[in-house]
Order: C-alpha cells, then structure tokens, then sequence
C-alpha cells in the first residue's frame, strides 16, 4: 500500500469527506481492519485566503512547501483535495519528486465511461472562468458547458458563503437545481460538481441527472493508485 499525501481539501467540511472516501475504500478493497495510510495538510483556509489576496505565486508556493512536506514525510504520491487548487497542478506535476493525481483526468475517466460528450460544470469562478479544468477534459474529448454569469456568481458565493461554513440551504439548492437544468436544456449530458463541496449540496436524489461528484471520483481514484502494484 502507498502512502497518500492529501494537500486539503481546502475547506475543513471536504476534507472530512476525503479522509472518510479514502479510509472506506481502502477496508472495501482489502477488508479487516485495514485502513488507507495517510499524511494530511489540513488547510487553515483563512490563511490560504490571505495568500490569495497577495497572488497566484504566494498561493503556489503555499501549496508546493507543503506538499514537499508531505513527500519528506513519507508520502508516496500526493492529491489536492480541491477542484480550484488544480489552477496550479500542471506546474507542480512538473517540480515534484513523485506523481500527483489530477482530479480532472480521474473525472474524465467517469464521464467517457458513461459515453457522455458534453457535460455541465459547476465550480468557483476560478474553475468555471479559467481554461485549466475546461482544457484538461477537453484533452479528453469532452466539451463543458458553464452557467451564464450571474449564476456563476450565486454558486461562487454559496460556496465560500455557506458550504465553506457547513450551511446547506433548501433555497440554494432549489437555485443550483434550476442552474444545472438550464445546462441540461442546453445539451449537457450530465454534470460535474466542480468543486468538493457541492456534493454536500446536492445529492443523487435530487435530480434525474448524471452527477460526477468530483470528491468521491478522486477518492477512489486515489485508493486505486495507492493499491496498485
């Protein structure tokens, strides 16, 4: 079993899910007592938060110290637990000693194993707005759909407003609902929850669509890796 290093997620609230997602898949797969073997960041988010004020290199760099601290630790590979943190993982992929497993390609993988083409994405600004996770999955044949701006806007401020703070309202998930139809009406097949903790949100039964909860995906995409010879 390789050691995982798990950078976040970035909320607190998400990085519980990741911890329980690894933990469980690693005693499905092996049984017994057996447990994932972990070394985590937890993120202090009000930090990460000041950094982002300051740029993208002090985020960067944030991010890579301790990720290299995780690996002198002992990690054998490392995960961000956070779609909008993937802003920087190309970069990293290329300056650190061992793999880092990007969430967006353990998506694609979920998407092509529906055959689904084009998909709605619901995320931050920053994943919505910027090309780096539209880019990725487009390596991947599949073509992403994002709301029109002023629903980016209530999604962006639901999360860092309410789930970043454990609030899970009926009335933002009524509007996430009619957000994620719209795309449906416009051609997407299904829809990526683009962010760790809108799954908290909105859930399987809420919705006749194909949800890709981008959390679980990288979980199990995780204990596959930790596990394989």
């Amino acid at each position: 079993m390789k050691t995982i290093g798990l950078f976040g997620g970035t909320g607190w609230v998400s990085t519980l899910e990741y911890y329980r997602y690894l933990n469980q898949g690693t005693n499905e797969r092996l049984g017994g007592l057996s447990s994932a073997r972990i070394f985590l960041h937890s993120v202090n988010f009000a930090e990460l938060n000041e950094l982002k004020k300051q740029g993208p290199r002090e985020v960067y760099a944030y991010i890579k110290t301790n990720l290299l601290r995780l690996i002198d630790a002992g990690a054998d590979f490392v995960i961000l637990g956070a779609n909008t943190l993937h802003l920087h993982a190309d970069k990293l992929m290329t300056e650190l000693p061992v793999p880092l497993l990007h969430i967006a390609d353990a998506t694609a993988e979920a998407i092509n194993a529906k055959g689904f083409q084009k998909v709605g994405l619901l995320g931050t600004m920053l994943t919505m707005e910027k090309d780096f996770y539209k880019k990725r999955l487009s390596k991947h044949g599949i073509e992403v759909l994002v709301p029109e701006k002023e629903d980016r806007e209530f999604i962006d401020h639901v999360i860092w407003h309410e789930l970043e703070k454990e609030i899970f309202s009926a009335t933002s998930k009524s509007r996430f609902l009619e957000i994620m139809n719209q795309l449906a009406d416009k051609g997407a097949e299904g829809m990526i929850l683009g962010c760790t903790e809108i799954p908290l949100l909105i859930h399987p039964e809420d919705t006749r669509l194909e949800l890709f909860d981008t959390l679980k995906i990288h979980a199990e995409a995780t204990v596959e890796f930790a596990l394989k010879d």
